[in-house]
């Protein structure tokens, strides 16, 4: 027990140190949600931006952390050889593996405790949300994006899965429904995003905060199949060394 708490320790401690990903998990959710609730220039179709951007935002930040901070980190430790050689530590890889999960939901938590109120504040006002709904989603979203990202980082060289996350983390931000309505794309791209985990969970968050789902039980289900296949895929491909 020891072990794993020292090494969650560290897991959290290079997660917060990182420039880069604290950039990722953190500032540009908050920047985001504070520019475009007081700058209203995106085609919403709510009586405030806010209200549409709250849901979209946290499930941003649940891609940041369990897909492009998990992954970048993980393809850099793969790279160095570091995982191999805490694999053969008293650590074990069952430990590591465990450090790793709850560093992610530690740091989804911290990044919730500081976007939630940041969303009060200018002018959320979600009506009788379902908050137990929305953190099964964030749960399921956690399983599907820790996969993708635990994939590319366990097949790609460090600099390579650094561009390819950041890339798809661009991809799935544009495309998946957190920031611009899916009814805005156009429609072979709308049909894409509606497929897309990152679609997926804005789409059920929405539904759980703001009864503003599109299609909650679809999303549900395609949240659903991401957050099976996508460990399943991880775990095949991912190579320690």
């Amino acid at each position: 027990m020891n072990r794993l708490l020292v090494q969650l320790k560290m897991e959290v401690v290079l997660i917060v140190r990182n420039g880069e990903q604290l950039l990722l998990t953190l500032v540009i959710p908050v920047l985001l949600l504070v520019f475009f609730s007081l700058v209203d220039v995106l085609p919403t179709d709510t009586k405030d931006p806010v209200d549409f951007l709250a849901p979209g935002i946290l499930a941003l930040a649940v891609m940041s952390t369990a897909m492009v901070s998990l992954g970048i980190g993980t393809g850099f430790e793969r790279t160095y050889h570091v995982l191999k050689r805490l694999a053969t530590t008293p650590l074990g890889r069952p430990r590591l593996i465990a450090a790793k999960i709850i560093a992610v939901v530690t740091v989804e938590l911290l990044q919730f405790a500081v976007l939630i109120p940041v969303a009060y504040a200018v002018g959320w006002r979600p009506g009788a949300p379902n908050w137990a709904a929305a953190a099964g989603a964030v749960i399921v979203g956690t399983l599907a994006f820790a996969g993708i990202g635990l994939t590319m980082a366990g097949r790609l060289r460090g600099e390579i899965n650094l561009a390819a996350q950041n890339g798809l983390y661009l991809v799935l931000l544009l495309l998946g429904g957190m920031v611009i309505p899916f009814a805005k794309l156009p429609g072979p791209i709308r049909a894409v995003a509606h497929a897309l985990p990152s679609g997926a969970l804005a789409d059920v968050l929405r539904a759980a905060l703001a009864h503003q789902g599109t299609h909650p039980t679809s999303s549900w289900l395609v949240l659903a199949a991401w957050a099976v296949v996508a460990p399943v895929v991880a775990a095949m491909l991912f190579r320690w060394d």
